[in-house]
């Protein structure tokens, strides 16, 4: 089976990449985000049109 390129190559580009630290996280994790939307639609919500 022919592959993609000669396994002399493999992973030069990745190792040859500089590291960069990650990004801060700017979102909430899903569990906190859910609950957060739960109470602003469920529990208190502000601007209930009278019926």
């Amino acid at each position: 089976m022919p592959s993609h390129g000669s396994l002399t190559k493999a992973g030069k580009v990745r190792n040859a990449t500089p590291k960069i630290p990650p990004k801060p996280k700017k979102n909430l994790i899903p569990k906190r985000r859910n609950r957060r939307n739960f109470k602003r639609r469920v529990l208190y919500p502000m601007n209930v049109k009278a019926r």
